[in-house]
């Protein structure tokens, strides 16, 4: 009677195919969280200046064309950001860039919008 069973080598070439699955497997978990991180980092950006564009409307005062700068804090992460007024052929108008980001991404989101005069 033949005894039954696995020889060493089929369990071997199981378990380096399990071993190679559960490394993709982590690959692919590990670039998920990071898209996730990346994503929750361009929201909060994205708040930042869309907040000063709106206190911008808000405010209801033509702006004068140059830049300035603001800091930002969203969900616990913190932004640096620049506001560029420029004039437009309209003198009535400017356009109004928010340039959010991060020390190691500094335009991580870009929102133009146009002002009239009040």
């Amino acid at each position: 009677m033949k005894p039954r069973g696995f020889t060493l080598i089929e369990v071997l070439v199981a378990l380096s195919i399990v071993a190679i699955t559960l490394a993709a497997g982590m690959k692919a978990a590990q670039t998920l969280i990071g898209n996730a991180e990346r994503l929750q980092a361009v929201t909060a950006a994205q708040w930042c200046a869309e907040n000063q564009l709106v206190e911008l409307k808000l405010t209801k005062q033509f702006p004068g064309v140059g830049d300035s700068t603001f800091g930002c804090e969203q969900i616990g992460l913190s932004f640096t950001g620049r506001l560029e007024v420029r004039g437009t052929p309209n003198p009535g108008f400017r356009r109004v860039d928010a340039v959010v980001g991060t020390p190691e991404v500094p335009r991580m989101v870009v929102i133009s919008t146009v002002l009239g005069r009040y």
